[in-house]
């Protein structure tokens, strides 16, 4: 009951009003004729002339009329429009060490700024508004008034209609030297305008979030870039040095020749016995002993065992040359360390490259970029649009004043003949 009566009181000050605006209207006329019969000479008390009636219609019809006709339509036609603000802005900050504090306070606010900017053409975009359309029906939220063809939206528009109906009813500021970002929508409903508030917040934090991700993606890029490559490269010297053992059948060379080495130490110990068995058989047998035919024998075993280990490490002498053999034991060992030195060269890279990306991802998670909101969503009390008294007063202004030009005009061209 108390809503309908404010709507009664309402339309009657807004009769009372048109009337006084008529009046005014009708005094600024008389005031107009009465000045310009003063300005082309006509005597006092002199009766108006036809040209002045003339004047004084065309008056009431391209200024009075048109502005009664507005206001009539501002006060019993148009709706109500509420609106609700909201107000955030973008902080991006870099929890670095103390020492880099001072020399990152002007990139800090340069990235906080470029952020804002972001945001404040992000919620006049047609993107915002494909976004929010996908989940609160714009057009019909727009044009939920039953006859409004001038303040409501026309359904059977395009997307780009509705982006620039968007753009109307959805105006944005930004101070651009405190990157302080406030958005007033405006609906029919204080519930649609406050659900279009929270949609703006929602979708704003969404691309804010979408930007955190691809920083942190970039910042981590180059590093997984140089461990993918510190990977590939210890995969291949490894399988290298696993092709040469498969090869060589010789898991470590080093222990091989060790091993190789202390049998060429037994054989020549073994030779060295042989001989003194033999002196010592010479010594106390006659020249047809058989064992003196055994020792011999067992010396010539041993000497070619032993030229036999030497050919395989490129020791063999000039009275028995190199005994041929698959396995030279330098090249064999300087292929190994060659591999080696690059299975442990390229492991060392991997092991940097894994810090440098640990490094990366801690500096990534240190970064943060969010969306702070200094005034919440609010749902409006009152309608505060249209601006009826606004719209009226520049109606009339702009009406007068195109009046006024063309009395002028047409005054001027009389007075030429």
């Amino acid at each position: 009951m108390r809503e309908t009566n404010n709507h009664d009181w309402r339309h009657f000050d807004s009769a009372a009003g048109v009337r006084a605006i008529n009046r005014q209207l009708s005094d600024a006329a008389n005031a107009a004729v009465k000045k310009v019969t003063k300005t082309i000479g006509s005597p006092a008390g002199a009766r108006p002339r036809f040209r002045h009636k003339i004047l004084l219609l065309s008056f009431l019809l391209g200024v009075v009329a048109p502005v009664s006709l507005g206001v009539l339509y501002l006060y019993l036609i148009a709706a109500d429009e509420y609106a609700s603000k909201v107000g955030f802005t973008v902080h991006s900050e870099d929890m670095g060490s103390a020492g880099d504090l001072l020399g990152g306070l002007s990139m800090l606010t340069h990235s906080s700024s470029s952020d804002s900017e972001v945001i404040y053409a992000f919620v006049q975009s047609r993107t915002l508004v494909e976004r929010i359309n996908r989940k609160i029906d714009l057009a019909k939220v727009f044009s939920r008034p039953a006859f409004d063809p001038v303040f409501s939206y026309d359904t059977d528009g395009t997307i780009e209609d509705l982006v620039d109906y968007w753009q109307s009813m959805v105006k944005v500021s930004y101070a651009s030297n405190s990157g302080l970002i406030e958005v007033e929508t405006r609906a029919f409903t204080r519930e649609d305008a406050l659900a279009i508030s929270k949609e703006i917040v929602a979708e704003s934090t969404a691309v804010i979030n979408e930007m955190s991700a691809i920083a942190r993606e970039d910042a981590t890029r180059y590093a997984k870039e140089e461990l993918g490559i510190a990977i590939e490269r210890l995969k291949k010297a490894r399988e290298e040095r696993t092709r040469f053992r498969s090869k060589t059948r010789i898991i470590d060379p080093a222990a091989d020749v060790q091993g190789q080495m202390g049998l060429l130490t037994s054989l020549e110990q073994q030779l060295a016995q042989a001989y003194i068995d033999l002196n010592l058989t010479l010594e106390t047998s006659s020249g047809d002993d058989p064992r003196i035919s055994q020792s011999r024998r067992r010396i010539d075993v041993i000497q070619t065992l032993i030229e036999q280990e030497k050919s395989k490490f490129g020791m063999g002498t000039a009275e028995s040359p190199e005994v041929e053999s698959d396995e030279d034991y330098p090249t064999l060992m300087a292929e190994y360390e060659r591999l080696s030195v690059d299975v442990e060269y390229a492991n060392s890279a991997y092991v940097a490259a894994m810090a440098s990306l640990d490094s990366a991802n801690a500096q990534a998670q240190r970064q943060s970029r969010y969306l702070a909101t200094y005034t919440t969503p609010s749902l409006a009390e009152a309608s505060t649009y249209p601006e009826r008294g606004v719209i009226t007063l520049m109606m009339s202004v702009f009406l007068t004043l195109i009046w006024s030009i063309c009395v002028l005009v047409y005054y001027s061209l009389r007075d030429r003949r």
